[in-house]
């Protein structure tokens, strides 16, 4: 990390630079605007500088596009006319991104001073990670956190790592793990191109696991930075109902594309229990919205193995490390 490129911004608009940026930080928003001061706040207090802001509006009514022209002038806006989704806006704003590095904030978050700073920090210590990423912490409660990083089970149920937990410096270093958390992670230019980006069948949720174990299955590695601090105010970016459809039916998706034969038929009895666990569950709780919900995106999820199993056709060609190295991985 080239230490002149470490200062504070100022938050003004710059003529673009003749290189293109270390990071290109990518906004996705849907009527989001009461959480923009708090975000902004935060990126216009980085210490690291040399980084461009896209803000990524799914055709948000309220007003969110008109605030960021007025108070964050130095963010690109990229509106799009129709509602298509937090990964198609991601996709989108990646497409017109600079940067060597695509760091994914999203809107309901508050980036602590330090943040960019400490992803280039281990960027430039770990070269061959493709991801990277950063720790989560609860907005109103900053002493918990989120996530220190993603982690998938040999059941196939995605976790993050030190969720809830205080933290008390029990992931303070800088160590390997599955994925980063779609809320606030890095990743290389060249590593999302040879993906592809998000899968926008997805929608949302889980779009970030299905990215990272499609990087693990390349050979790339996902490093978390201890110090690359971010403020989540959890629950604020969908409903329940809308998380519990779209992961119930996204982490079936996910199986089906990225986990290798041998390993799913090694687990299948624990893939298939806690697939069963979280359907009887939903079953028991019927009378909430958020549990039907949950039972109807695995059925989703089902129905639409045939065209997702066509995708794990791709995605298994290309893989490049051995079964015994992914099922390594897991927890």
């Amino acid at each position: 990390m080239n230490g002149n490129r470490v200062r504070r911004s100022t938050g003004q608009p710059t003529e673009q630079p003749s290189q293109p940026p270390f990071f290109s930080v990518l906004i996705p928003n849907y009527n989001g605007i009461r959480h923009l001061p708090d975000l902004f706040t935060g990126l216009n207090s980085q210490l690291f500088a040399d980084f461009e802001t896209i803000f990524a509006d799914d055709a948000s009514s309220d007003g969110s596009v008109q605030w960021v022209q007025d108070n964050a002038r130095q963010a690109r806006v990229l509106a799009s006319h129709e509602n298509k989704g937090f990964v198609a806006s991601i996709n989108m704003a990646a497409r017109a991104a600079r940067g060597r590095f695509i760091v994914i904030l999203n809107n309901d978050t508050q980036p602590a001073p330090e943040f960019l700073a400490e992803l280039a920090r281990t960027i430039c210590s770990h070269p061959r990670a493709g991801i990277v990423a950063a720790k989560l912490l609860l907005f109103e409660e900053r002493d918990r956190i989120h996530t220190a990083g993603d982690m998938m089970g040999r059941d196939g149920i995605p976790r993050n790592r030190g969720v809830w937990t205080i933290d008390s410096g029990q992931f303070d270093d800088s160590e390997d793990v599955f994925g980063g958390c779609g809320g606030a992670m890095a990743v290389r230019r060249e590593l999302w191109e040879a993906l592809d980006g998000f899968d926008e069948e997805f929608w949302m949720y889980i779009e970030d696991v299905d990215l990272s174990f499609r990087a693990q299955l390349l050979g790339s590695e996902a490093v978390f930075a201890p110090a690359a601090r971010v403020y989540h105010k959890l629950g604020s970016s969908g409903g329940d109902e809308l998380s519990s459809f779209y992961v119930g039916r996204n982490t079936v998706w996910t199986l089906a594309k990225n986990m290798p034969t041998s390993i799913l038929l090694d687990h299948a009895s624990q893939i298939a229990g806690a697939q069963l666990s979280i359907a009887l569950d939903a079953l028991r709780n019927c009378r909430g919205s958020a549990a039907r919900a949950r039972l109807r995106g695995q059925i989703a999820g089902l129905l639409g193995l045939p065209h997702v199993l066509r995708k794990r056709a791709v995605v298994q060609s290309r893989k490049r490390l051995h079964d015994a190295e992914i099922d390594r991985l897991l927890v």
